[in-house]
């Protein structure tokens, strides 16, 4: 299985914040924005694994400031790193005023893939190659960021996690 970049799990996607997608307070509900990464990271995921990809985790989300109605807000998502069958996707959030060309970042999260076959099994998935210091950075922090969620979810041992190990050695 040949290794693919992060580039090419690229995914972006530019909307508007309508009236109803907003609270009380004219700025868009957190779950519509979680939602709404999820579709993207999804699509990067499954561009990345060429297969169904299933949500396993949210592992972070940041939120930045509130994005009020009649922005335009823009999405993107790469996988970061690629495990065995699982993907960690990072999703980037900005906005912008239809005045102004400036984007601003408002947000950031993490979440997990699943590639799965035809039958719902997981699939073996392709590694990554990064190439930006930033997707070199993030790839880095991949593997402690997994160690720490399996060890939060009791599917490994703290004294198995090696990288989150090496931080307090």
């Amino acid at each position: 299985m040949k290794s693919k970049t992060s580039e090419s799990s690229k995914t972006i996607h530019t909307d508007s914040v309508l009236p109803a997608d907003a609270n009380s307070l004219n700025g868009l509900f957190g779950g519509e924005l979680l939602a709404r990464m999820d579709r993207v990271a999804s699509i990067a995921a499954a561009k990345h694994s060429e297969e169904v990809v299933v949500t396993a985790s949210v592992n972070n989300v940041s939120f930045g400031e509130p994005v009020p109605v009649g922005s335009i807000l823009t999405i993107e998502a790469k996988v970061s790193r690629a495990f065995n069958s699982s993907m960690e996707v990072f999703i980037d959030v900005w906005k912008q005023d239809k005045m102004n060309p400036k984007k601003v970042k408002v947000n950031e999260a993490i979440y997990t893939f699943v590639a799965l076959n035809n039958k719902g099994k997981p699939v073996k998935v392709p590694q990554i190659i990064p190439e930006t210091e930033l997707e070199k950075k993030r790839y880095d922090g991949a593997l402690r960021r997994r160690q720490l969620s399996l060890v939060l979810a009791g599917k490994l041992e703290a004294k198995d996690a090696t990288e989150l190990r090496a931080l307090f050695d």
